[in-house]
């Protein structure tokens, strides 16, 4: 149960700046090194610092695992500090939602993981993620407030998978409370969630998981190869109609990318962002030969280094 007086003081934490930005889920990923990352990583490469060269935000999902010590949270601050518009994105930690095992001892831990990336203006959301099997019901409902009520000191974002949370009066239970329905994409199977412009709140979250149907729920079936989907641009095209009307000088719009598996996440990112901005993308090398369609939005300088 909350207990009085757990909440940190956030009074002098900066507000997020508003604006659309766009980035991936995680940047540690072995599958990654020769796609997204060159082929030889010196001892000095930092992913974090790689990735804010071409995005504005990246979302943790290590935290979703385990609670991070706040002197490594504050270290990706440190990493970032040249690209002043990179924000982050932090998972909560599943024992809040999925275990429910979560002790106030965790709820301290894991205010203190953000305090770093709170207090130098570097978060943007956290995002509480519950599973499938969390339907909405009387009961889950309290579970959803519980939490919310816990964390309420941060800009919150709430992901639902199963379609029973489409109900009309969920966005309106929200908004009274100030958080973020997350607008995901996932594959329409039977009782997934679908949502393309709820907006509850000043911070709007997108979410795309990819469409690999065959993998979704199969027995067995393990991280990379669920989440191994490269949309198309018809594919994404109406979701970035729904990001456009989304922006607004007071709200902050998240666009996240979750199909990781071999860059893919990276490459829709690039493309996403290319249609908002109309500019032409610094797109990797290493990426643009594992996906020839990047060369659309790439570059020119880019693709004279690579195509001679």
């Amino acid at each position: 149960m909350h207990t009085a007086g757990t909440l940190p003081d956030t009074s002098s934490f900066p507000a997020p700046a508003p604006g659309i930005r766009v980035g991936p889920a995680g940047w540690s990923y072995p599958d990654w090194r020769g796609t997204v990352y060159p082929n030889k990583l010196g001892r000095s490469f930092q992913p974090l610092p790689f990735l804010a060269e071409h995005f504005d935000v990246v979302e943790v999902n290590t935290s979703f695992y385990r609670i991070p010590d706040p002197l490594k949270t504050g270290e990706w601050a440190l990493q970032v500090r040249d690209f002043p518009r990179f924000r982050f994105a932090v998972k909560l930690f599943q024992g809040f939602t999925h275990t429910r095992k979560a002790s106030l001892v965790d709820e301290r831990a894991f205010h203190k993981a953000l305090e770093p990336l709170a207090r130098l203006g570097r978060l943007s959301a956290v995002l509480v993620q519950w599973p499938w099997s969390f339907r909405e019901s009387e009961e889950n409902r309290r579970a959803l407030f519980e939490v919310l009520s816990r964390f309420s000191a941060y800009p919150l974002a709430v992901e639902f998978r199963h379609r029973t949370w489409s109900r009309r009066e969920v966005p309106a239970l929200l908004r009274e409370r100030g958080v973020a329905f997350c607008n995901i994409d996932q594959p329409a199977l039977s009782q997934c969630l679908t949502s393309r412009d709820v907006i509850t709140s000043d911070l709007v979250y997108f979410r795309f998981h990819g469409r690999n149907e065959a993998a979704w729920f199969r027995e067995g079936t393990g991280r990379d190869e669920r989440y191994n989907y490269l949309y198309r641009h018809s594919e994404l095209k109406p979701w970035i109609q729904a990001v456009r009307a989304a922006a607004s000088p007071a709200r902050e719009v998240l666009v996240i990318l979750n199909n990781h598996y071999k860059g893919k996440a990276v490459t829709n990112a690039f493309q996403i962002q290319y249609e908002l901005t109309g500019k032409k993308q610094a797109v990797p090398e290493t990426l643009l030969m594992e996906y020839p369609e990047l060369e659309a939005v790439s570059d020119t300088i880019y693709q004279r280094r690579l195509f001679g």
